[in-house]
């Protein structure tokens, strides 16, 4: 572990807790939003939100993220957020709803890269493969509690109180980000936001794409097969409601079996760390999850669903913390904030089009093929990747970190 292990643990409780409020919160303005419209594609609206939002930042977000304080930066992102999420319960139009997320997730776009960034810089090479896995399953506690937590207050106070404890989950990893340390002290003035500054800053991504091929093979198969994975997601709530026919209660029941598989698998690879390779992590891990989400697709009642679930969010933990390891051994820090903002957006618009073609096209014929087929896809890119990771060697590794 780290030497400096308070840092770490700040760092993990900070985000950590951050993201028990943003599971609360995702359950209870899904079923916000189902209720309100008694719609699929309404709810499926939520997860293309995010990424329209990206859209309009990560273009030039990464250019301010490469040259300013990324810990100032995390602090007030997660105090205006905060204040955001806190307007929402007040509202009653699905419109202005809407409008409001869009908000918080423009802020939270720069939140991201940022803490991507700040990360790299606070934890030594040796050790990000098990900070990687023990923030997984950190994250992961979240996932199990959230949900569990986010069904209890919903039938015992409302959804609104669960989305006003998500405000306050930002507003209390801000107060610990601010604990941290300052790994920014002299960062480099921020220029005046020009085309020819955005054109220069471009170059220099598509400079290092060039030069790091392997790295952007392996990037491009992981995110493509994971989008695929995310675009499915947003149909999880209604397959699970209108097609398996369960209650709220088992929905939550189900996210919350699947935080236990995410938590026993970070843990596990949390303990693994030092003895099996983050690009065995990444790959094995990509393929299992992704063969977990058809099982999930093609299960016909509650049990089938929630062991899917659980195998599904086991393997994930492995890819998330293999990847994440991966693109900070790879990327050089000073460019991540640029490289992870303008990726976002080619990854923004992906998932636009696959949420947007999977909700339309299960209001016509049935969601659970439709789902199954992509998911199939994904598959196949997953099969890629593990033959390319293994068996492809990385003949421009030496590439790979430069500080």
């Amino acid at each position: 572990m780290m030497k400096n292990w308070k840092t770490a643990l700040l760092l993990i409780s900070g985000i950590g807790f951050s993201n028990l409020g943003n599971w609360i919160y995702f359950v209870a303005i899904n079923i916000k939003i189902l209720d309100l419209t008694g719609s699929a594609a309404a709810v499926a609206g939520l997860f293309v939100i995010k990424p329209i939002a990206q859209l309009f930042t990560n273009l030039w977000s990464g250019s301010i993220i490469d040259r300013i304080n990324v810990r100032k930066l995390m602090i007030f992102v997660d105090i205006v957020r905060g204040c955001l999420v806190f307007i929402i319960p007040f509202l009653s139009s699905l419109w202005v709803i809407y409008v409001m997320i869009f908000m918080i997730s423009l802020f939270g776009s720069f939140f991201g890269p940022s803490s991507s960034v700040y990360m790299t810089k606070i934890v030594p090479t040796e050790d990000r493969q098990r900070f990687n896995s023990m923030m997984s399953m950190v994250n992961s506690g979240a996932f199990l509690l959230g949900p569990a937590i986010s069904g209890l207050l919903i039938m015992t106070v409302d959804a609104d109180f669960c989305i006003i404890f998500n405000a306050i989950s930002f507003i209390v990893c801000a107060l610990i980000i601010f604990m941290l340390p300052n790994v920014d002290r002299n960062p480099e003035s921020v220029k005046p936001m020009t085309k020819k500054l955005l054109i220069e800053d471009w170059q220099v991504i598509g400079k290092f794409i060039t030069t790091a091929k392997y790295f952007f093979i392996i990037y491009v198969l992981f995110q493509l097969a994971m989008l695929i994975g995310y675009s499915v997601d947003s149909q999880e709530a209604t397959f699970i409601r209108l097609h398996l026919r369960l209650s709220v209660s088992d929905y939550g029941m189900i996210i919350s079996l699947t935080g236990v598989g995410a938590l026993v698998g970070s843990s596990i690879a949390a303990m693994m760390a030092k003895k099996i390779s983050y690009r065995w992590y990444m790959s094995a891990g990509t393929v299992l999850s992704t063969l977990f989400y058809i099982t999930f697709y093609a299960s016909f009642n509650f049990i089938t669903a929630a062991v899917s679930f659980v195998l599904l969010g086991f393997f994930m933990s492995f890819a998330g913390a293999g990847y994440t390891t991966f693109v900070q051994n790879h990327v050089p820090v000073s460019i991540m904030g640029r490289f992870a903002s303008l990726a976002e957006v080619s990854q923004g618009l992906v998932q636009i089009v696959l949420t947007l073609i999977i909700g339309f096209i299960s209001e016509f014929i049935s969601l659970q093929f439709v789902c199954l087929a992509v998911c199939g896809l994904a598959l196949i890119l997953g099969i890629v990747l593990i033959i390319k990771v293994q068996f492809s060697p990385p003949s421009d590794a030496s590439l790979a970190i430069k500080r």
